[in-house]
């Protein structure tokens, strides 16, 4: 079987981490940290804005399976990747919308689907999306693993997440698990 990985950001990773989980080829998805200069960070020193690091999701895939550029278009419709370093009312760094390619595939893919979708003005903002190489990926600590699925009724999974995925999934049903 061929895998594939990417990692993105956009947002609390618990939203993407729900939403990509539940994607025909997806294999697996780790929340976890990137972007920033400390090793091993805690979810605390993140959230405070000292290490430097995004919430990001880590998505393995079979590409035969879901190609990448779908992936980039789930993306790009889950999250606003036209305000800098925050998702409603998830505001700061660790918030910001990224792309950490792992390939020279991946980095051109991911500029020509950008550079579609700012000619195309799919959004009324310019995008804001960091698009930069995957240099390091720490994954979250085992509370953050599969939140949504582990905590439905906890208010922020109730409020801001239900209603994501189930736009989600309404949207992209032909691709559902």
């Amino acid at each position: 079987m061929t895998i594939d990985e990417t990692t993105l950001g956009g947002g609390c990773f618990w939203c993407l981490e729900a939403i990509f989980s539940q994607i025909n080829g997806v294999i697996k998805v780790a929340s976890g940290y990137a972007g920033g200069d400390k090793a091993n960070p805690t979810y605390e020193e993140v959230c405070s804005e000292i290490t430097g690091h995004a919430e990001v999701v880590q998505i393995t895939f079979n590409p035969k399976l879901v190609s990448f550029l779908t992936i980039l278009k789930v993306f790009f419709s889950i999250h606003d990747p036209t305000t800098l370093n925050q998702q409603g009312n998830d505001i700061g760094t660790q918030y910001r919308s990224m792309i950490l390619y792992q390939n020279d595939k991946q980095k051109i893919e991911s500029s020509k689907f950008m550079k579609m979708l700012s000619k195309n003005k799919v959004f009324n903002q310019p995008i804001v999306t960091e698009l930069e190489p995957l240099i390091i990926f720490y994954e979250a600590e085992e509370c953050h693993h599969n939140y949504f699925e582990n905590n439905p009724n906890q208010g922020y999974c109730s409020y801001v997440i239900a209603p994501k995925l189930l736009e989600f999934k309404e949207k992209y049903n032909s691709i559902l698990k």
